[in-house]
């Protein structure tokens, strides 16, 4: 068994003082870059994505239409964009040199992390740009640990995939933050219903 860590949309928008801020983000930054620290043989591949919307246009109506409010729930204000500080991941997430970035949402509506692309968000040439599932593929990853932002949204929808994709999929339970507290549990039950494991970090060893 190989296992990789998929760090779901760590950034600044998305936490304190961000266009979208998730309550306790900061902290869960902190908390994940400890894990990685007190677990260096735990993963085979470290897999970290990024929201990082266009500037110039609604992202497929993704940002709310201007002089709009959003719902929330298929509009929402303008966050990560490309190249701001609100897209740069949060100060506190220590990433090891060999990480994996994603960048996802480039035009388009994009909650999981297996709707974007490896590489450079730059890459002219579409051979330096890959998949999720293939990336993981190709490290020889069966397992994957789940954390990040937003539990009942991004991390949700990553889990899922990962899971459709035929990944055995663990949710790190203390290392996800949620917008909602009962559609956060309603989305960790659902990743349980559908075959994830859910554990607390401190179940994690290392290979």
């Amino acid at each position: 068994m190989s296992r990789a860590l998929l760090i779901v949309d760590v950034q600044n928008d998305f936490t304190e003082g961000g266009a979208l801020a998730v309550s306790g983000g900061a902290a869960l930054a902190r908390n994940v870059s400890n894990h990685l620290e007190s677990h260096p043989g735990a993963y085979a591949l470290v897999v970290a994505s990024r929201d990082w919307h266009d500037a110039t246009n609604s992202n497929g109506g993704h940002f709310a239409p201007a002089g709009e409010a959003p719902n929330f729930v298929t509009t929402w204000p303008v966050h990560c964009v490309a190249d701001t500080d609100g897209a740069d991941y949060h100060p506190e997430l220590r990433l090891p040199a060999d990480t994996v970035h994603v960048y996802k949402g480039r035009g388009i509506p994009a909650y999981s992390m297996f709707e974007g692309a490896a590489g450079s968000p730059d890459a002219a040439d579409p051979a330096d740009v890959r998949g999720i599932p293939e990336v993981l593929r190709d490290a020889g990853i069966t397992t994957v640990d789940v954390v990040g932002i937003a539990t009942d949204h991004c991390v949700r929808a990553s889990a899922l995939d990962a899971l459709a994709a035929e990944f055995d999929v663990r949710v790190l339970t203390d290392l996800v933050a949620g917008v909602d507290a009962d559609a956060s549990a309603r989305a960790l039950e659902e990743l349980r219903s559908g075959g994830a494991s859910l554990a607390h970090s401190g179940e994690v060893t290392d290979a």
